[in-house]
């Protein structure tokens, strides 16, 4: 293996606020790993709307509107970290790693060095109990991977034997394992009939291919001019991405589960088109997170609701079983150098992409 270095380049999150928030350092410290630690090179880290939320403190519940930077309110009111606590600056941020181990921790099996790994980005204590409690997110409440290397625990990443690439594989982690968690608390299976606003993002997409991996048939909304490329993915009906008439467009169709990380002003909508008895998940809110809701098209339908973020332990490991059996395909619509990502972000939030954006440090 290479001699490791001291020094790394690192994008740094100084503070809440605008992409002037970053900053790019050439010799920020390389991190060290504790006794039961490993060091990874990182090979590729993707980009996630947790990335733009942590940066402008929309997870504060005294921001609102949507999350492409337009949002209103003073983040440091409450609490403006996911988990209800503040974010510690300096910060790197990056929850999608992909890379390969180079160095490992007195206590840490040394055989990790060399492996293609993928991070779990959920922090967990391990001695909690045998499911884990979370106490934190990599890249909000742990250095991420916005930089040339990162630091993990052994129990959180999975050895990935995979011909797809570094970039590619950094599409999966966070959009596919969000997606799955969502989709396994609404028991989706052969039979139910999905609908997928937001389908041309990054879990949107990861939504329409794992729901048809469950047998059921998927209803997509996007825009038009991505529909080809939403429908390469397996959805068996598009539809726009804001419809006029969305219970009109659906008249014919039986919608067992909507599942949702859009919200904004269609979000009364897309509880109408659920069927009795419907179930209706959401892991974000990209459109603007405070909706109008009335509780009798909740209670009078016997409507479930499902909120999803923190996944259980094994829904990384189920993802990459299935990248590895080729039963899901990367959706990588561009790749940046990390010393650019401030323009990647300025993609991400133009959301004139489909699939997902990728620095390469």
């Amino acid at each position: 293996m290479p001699e490791i270095p001291t020094t790394m380049q690192a994008m740094v999150l100084t503070r809440h606020g605008g992409l002037d928030a970053y900053e790019w350092h050439e010799d920020w410290p390389v991190p060290i790993p504790g006794d039961r630690e490993l060091l990874i090179r990182v090979g590729a880290c993707g980009l996630n709307n947790t990335d733009v939320n942590t940066r402008t403190g929309w997870y504060s519940s005294s921001v609102t509107g949507a999350t492409d930077g337009t949002a209103s309110g003073d983040p440091e009111a409450t609490d403006p970290g996911w988990g209800g606590a503040p974010i510690d600056f300096p910060r790197i941020q990056g929850a999608d790693v992909v890379g390969r181990v180079v160095a490992v921790g007195e206590r840490t099996d040394p055989s990790f060095i060399g492996k293609r790994v993928m991070l779990d980005a959920w922090l967990r204590d391990w001695s909690a109990s045998a499911t884990p409690e979370v106490i934190g997110y990599l890249g909000s409440e742990r250095d991420g991977g916005f930089a040339q290397y990162v630091t993990a625990d052994p129990r959180g990443l999975l050895v990935v034997d995979s011909p797809l690439s570094d970039a590619e594989l950094a599409t999966f982690q966070c959009s596919f394992t969000t997606a799955e968690g969502m989709l396994a608390r609404a028991a989706v299976a052969l039979g139910d009939t999905v609908l997928v606003p937001g389908a041309s993002g990054g879990v949107g997409g990861a939504l329409v291919q794992l729901a048809k991996r469950r047998g059921a048939r998927v209803i997509a909304m996007a825009g038009e001019d991505k529909h080809d490329a939403v429908r390469a993915l397996g959805a068996d009906r598009l539809l726009p991405r804001t419809p006029d008439d969305l219970r009109g467009a659906l008249a014919d169709e039986k919608i067992t589960v909507v599942a949702d990380v859009v919200g904004g002003p269609l979000w009364p909508d897309l509880i109408d088109v659920l069927e009795r008895g419907g179930r209706y998940a959401c892991s974000g809110a990209i459109a603007g997170p405070v909706v109008a809701f009335d509780l009798r098209r909740f209670y009078l339908r016997d409507l479930t609701f499902l909120g999803s973020t923190v996944i259980p332990t094994h829904i990384l490991a189920d993802i990459v079983t299935y990248i590895e059996r080729g039963e899901l395909r990367p959706a990588l619509a561009a790749t940046y150098p990390l010393r650019e990502l401030r323009a990647a972000q300025e993609a991400f939030l133009a959301k004139k992409h489909t699939g997902n954006i990728v620095v390469i440090p």
